[in-house]
């Protein structure tokens, strides 16, 4: 009597099991990659109004300070953008005219600053980095005091022509670095000076601390460490 089926067919129920396996091991690595903020929100740039704010040209080509526009870092949760008094205070007409040679390009792209002044608006800025709803705002204020710098969270913020979020503020990351402050801790004076923050954390990163005061010092002087218990962050 012939056979039903063909030899081969032996093999179906181990090639099934393997594929099954593979296509498993696909769908929950794609999750696990996808469907994350790291994959979805790193990089995030929405379209600012009258072209947006230079912090390229703000913090880092002239050097202003961070607290300069956002001045309640120091003191509250938010980390507040000025409001439109503070930029038409340096961006009203013929006020940088002497310091930059393109004073008529400059002229055209803050136009937007000083019509909100003159009709007494805000200017709608769109928010690049937010926390889920059902997590605290995150306390500028305490890792500042701290010593957290701004460069651990935002980047080279001082290099961005246009602001996008460089991490993923996710709970994963936060835990990352709640879990080991000392690679994140710099001194408190210079939470805001980008350019020494970088260079700073990669030495200690390579092993090579260098002239500032290592990550375990900074955190012995504080008197707890980071919280990691759930009411630390959610509602």
């Amino acid at each position: 009597m012939s056979a039903i089926f063909p030899k081969w067919m032996n093999l179906f129920p181990t090639v099934a099991a393997l594929g099954g396996l593979a296509a498993t091991a696909g769908a929950v690595g794609g999750f696990w990659y996808y469907a994350t903020p790291k994959f979805w929100n790193v990089g995030y740039m929405p379209k600012q109004p009258g072209g947006g704010f230079s912090h390229q040209i703000h913090a880092g080509k002239l050097g202003m300070d961070c607290r300069y526009c956002h001045t309640k870092v120091e003191k509250s949760y938010e980390a507040n953008i000025p409001n439109v008094a503070t930029c038409n205070g340096c961006h009203a007409d013929g006020r940088l005219a002497d310091l930059l040679a393109t004073s008529a390009t400059h002229k055209e792209r803050t136009e937007f600053i000083r019509t909100a002044y003159a009709s007494d608006e805000a200017i709608q800025w769109r928010r690049v980095h937010k926390v889920p709803d059902y997590v605290h705002n995150f306390p500028h204020h305490v890792h500042v005091a701290a010593g957290v710098s701004c460069f651990s969270c935002h980047g080279r913020i001082d290099q961005m022509p246009v602001v996008y979020q460089a991490q993923p503020l996710s709970m994963s990351w936060c835990l990352d670095c709640h879990r080991a402050p000392e690679t994140s801790l710099v001194p408190r004076d210079l939470v805001t000076r980008l350019d020494l923050v970088e260079g700073q954390l990669a030495a200690r990163a390579a092993g090579m601390p260098g002239e500032v005061a290592s990550g375990r010092q900074l955190l012995d002087a504080l008197r707890e460490a980071p919280p990691q218990n759930c009411g630390a962050c959610h509602y």
